[in-house]
């Protein structure tokens, strides 16, 4: 998951923590002074961002060797190591908060994924992210939320068409929103709209949506609308899904659940990076 722009958040990143340098680390070891440093989870969790982790070092100190002991989106338990590396003391030290930020961050949103993915198991429906990303880091988020096991909804506002409240109100009217949407959309475009009524629901299926998101209805509003629609439109479900209640909201005829929660709310994962002096292992 290495692009330009990961590289850019990388050494944004790295300028904010070590841009003065890291007066501690030099201060006390020497530039020949080596270490080996392991890193590994701390709960079990599914890891992820191994490769942006393993880059990080790489950008303070190519003498670094890096050595990855698990995959993106492997399932691994408390005490399973996870990366080794060799190199100048100080260096390591420098980049080792860096490093972790991005893959506590990354593998906490996969762990997440991975919890709601189960949740719904056997259902057949997906459960997909939003754009509640941290801003600028959205590829990375959502690429995590991949490694966990769920799926992404649209990455940016051009890739197709959602009517939203606030559309509908300017618009003066649901229908009238979806109606200027269908004349400059490209026709590969699906229409989705909110409905967060059932007198939305129906006016949604009368302009003939694509897409219906039932935001934040209960299980029985959503029984209801899956009824009302009969199949003529995609159904999304979204709004104040939590991981306790996805599976209630996991009914036939819903095809995805939302939940911003996966990128929004994910708690970091454990994982920390152990050091030892060169002369202790060799």
């Amino acid at each position: 998951m290495i692009t330009p722009r990961t590289d850019h958040l990388i050494a944004l990143a790295l300028e904010e923590d070590a841009g003065l340098g890291d007066l501690t680390s030099r201060a006390i070891f020497s530039a020949g002074h080596r270490s080996r440093a392991v890193i590994d989870a701390k709960q079990a969790l599914v890891v992820c961002g191994l490769e942006v982790a393993a880059r990080v070092f790489a950008r303070v100190d190519p003498m670094i060797k890096v050595c990855l002991l698990a995959h993106d989106g492997d399932w691994v338990t408390a005490g399973t190591a996870v990366m080794r590396l060799d190199g100048p003391t100080a260096s390591l030290l420098t980049a080792e908060r860096t490093a972790l930020n991005f893959l506590q961050r990354l593998s906490g949103i996969a762990t997440a994924a991975r919890g709601y993915a189960k949740a719904v198991e056997g259902t057949g429906i997906r459960i997909v992210d939003t754009r509640k990303t941290t801003p600028g880091f959205r590829a990375l988020e959502k690429y995590a939320v991949r490694c966990g096991g769920c799926f992404n909804h649209r990455a940016s506002l051009g890739e197709h068409v959602l009517i939203k409240d606030n559309h509908i109100a300017a618009a003066g009217s649901l229908g009238e929103a979806v109606r200027r949407c269908r004349r400059v959309a490209p026709h590969t475009a699906r229409i989705e709209v909110e409905a967060k009524t059932m007198a939305e629901v129906r006016q949604a299926c009368r302009a003939g949506a694509d897409v219906i998101l039932l935001d934040n209805m209960t299980v029985a509003d959503v029984r209801t609308a899956i009824a009302t629609i009969a199949g003529r439109a995609f159904i999304e479900v979204s709004g104040g899904i939590r991981y306790e209640t996805v599976r209630d909201y996991a009914l036939p005829g819903v095809n995805v659940i939302s939940i911003g929660a996966l990128t929004h709310s994910a708690p970091a994962a454990d994982l920390s990076l152990d050091l030892q002096s060169r002369r202790s292992y060799r």
